[in-house]
């Protein structure tokens, strides 16, 4: 048991099993995962659904036991929380990007052109999904063994349909889609108990992750009401992206003349090589040793390192959705997230350069407690706005909608190189608000009365 972690600093522990395993906990690696969308059509039969799937639903941080290496989370859309029959006085408590949804927050987070909700998959932007379920687990069996449990008590409760899944899987080389290692970085946050991954970044307080404890202004964060409902609890923002793996490579290709440099290009645009070797510590070639080496290979600041961006351009996806100490408007630790990145479909064989139409690419779940501040503004000024670091026009070469029109700055000596006409990379088929309610809150939803 780790009923409360301890916190060094601030004297404030963090109610770890009433958080569920979903928030706070790790992506095992290797991992096998689903996730599950489901309708709530009757309130009772939600509610009854709820306290079903309670005992099947994990809190807390890994077990030393590979044998438990498995866990199931529950999260509820605004129209979700509706469905179950939730107080329109608690619900008017949530804030109002949750309230309003991803799809009707789409412009303002760069889901424009090809990305538009008019585009995404049914049933994403639709109010139709109620509850997000995942699984996740090192073990293909222990993954089975935890979503039959949740099977039974979704399928067997009328009432409640399964209208969306979509299985996960790390890939065999251990990479992206795009051929990139993924899923190394993760915040130092204080009171949890578990490391961070960058040993130069001072704890980050519990409350820009969790509800119901201090954050970095030192106020408690917006929090829904009942307190019940709202404590241990967080957001997750869930995104489903298509990878066009063959555009990537073309372009790569395109604008380089030997193997050597194309790989270098690559990396210049990610700010890490294929093997997840950080290019502020590695600038001239990938070094798979230090990849692997989880005390080194985040151990790094872009101000103190790399300021002008010789070895990692300012630009690259990395240093933008996580800039450290680099030298920008306002202060990165208001701006951090827990990512959950898993990759679903198959890969494009290794050096084919033409799309073969499946469909490949990552599920993503970015947590925090603040839809606003974190995932919101990281996707408005940080992926779809240059200027903050100096490039007005430019976008997150990776992850930003380009439309064949990108530009992308590589500084270098004794000139820099701007790359141009870049495609759009990845394209959104999906996304919803969720909130990731703890425990306690779980039970409370399952036993509200009409």
């Amino acid at each position: 048991m780790n009923t409360v972690a301890s916190s060094s600093a601030a004297g404030m522990g963090v109610e770890i099993d009433d958080v569920q395993s979903g928030a706070l906990r790790p992506r095992p690696v290797p991992y096998e995962g689903k996730f599950v969308f489901l309708r709530v059509d009757d309130r009772h039969a939600g509610r009854a659904l709820l306290r079903r799937l309670l005992p099947v639903t994990a809190g807390g941080l890994p077990d030393v036991d590979r044998s438990q290496d498995a866990w199931v989370a529950l999260a509820f859309t605004y129209q979700g929380l509706r469905a179950l029959g939730v107080p329109q006085e608690s619900l008017d408590s949530f804030p109002r990007a949750f309230r309003e949804g991803m799809a009707a927050r789409a412009e303002l987070i760069g889901d424009v052109g090809e990305s538009a909700p008019a585009h995404w998959e049914a049933p994403f932007g639709t109010g139709d999904v109620h509850i997000a379920l995942s699984a996740l687990s090192s073990d293909a069996a222990q993954l089975d063994r935890e979503l039959e449990r949740a099977r039974v008590a979704y399928e067997d409760t009328p009432g409640v349909q399964v209208i969306w899944q979509q299985e996960v899987h790390q890939l065999p080389t251990g990479r992206t889609t795009f051929g990139f290692r993924d899923g190394i970085s993760h915040p130092n946050i204080e009171g949890v108990g578990l490391p961070g991954s960058n040993p130069q970044e001072a704890p980050i307080k519990a409350g820009e992750f969790i509800l119901g404890y201090p954050d970095e202004t030192g106020s408690l964060p917006p929090m829904p009401s009942p307190d019940v409902l709202g404590r241990n609890g967080t957001y997750a923002a869930v995104r489903k992206i298509h990878t066009n793996v063959a555009a990537w490579r073309q372009y790569l290709r395109a604008n380089t003349s030997s193997a050597e440099e194309e790989a270098l290009l690559a990396a210049k645009m990610v700010g890490r090589w294929p093997s997840g070797a950080p290019l502020t510590l590695t600038p001239e070639h990938d070094d798979p040793e230090l990849a692997a080496d989880p005390h080194r290979n985040n151990n790094f600041l872009y101000r103190e390192n790399d300021d002008r961006g010789f070895r990692c351009p300012a630009g690259a996806h990395i240093r933008r959705t996580n800039p450290r100490d680099s030298t920008i408007i306002g202060d990165a630790r208001m701006h951090r997230l827990i990512r959950r990145g898993t990759t679903y479909g198959p890969p494009l064989p290794e050096g084919v350069l033409e799309d073969d139409g499946a469909d490949r690419g990552l599920v993503g779940v970015f947590l925090g407690a603040h839809l606003e501040r974190q995932f919101e503004f990281i996707k408005a000024e940080w992926v779809n706005d240059g200027n903050f670091i100096g490039y007005p026009g430019e976008k997150d070469p990776v992850a930003g909608h380009h439309g064949g029109t990108g530009s992308v700055t590589i500084p270098e000596k004794p000139v820099r190189r701007r790359l141009r006409n870049l495609p759009s990379f990845v394209v959104t088929r999906g996304g919803e608000y969720c909130f990731v309610p703890g425990l306690r809150a779980l039970r409370w939803l399952a036993e509200l009365e009409d």
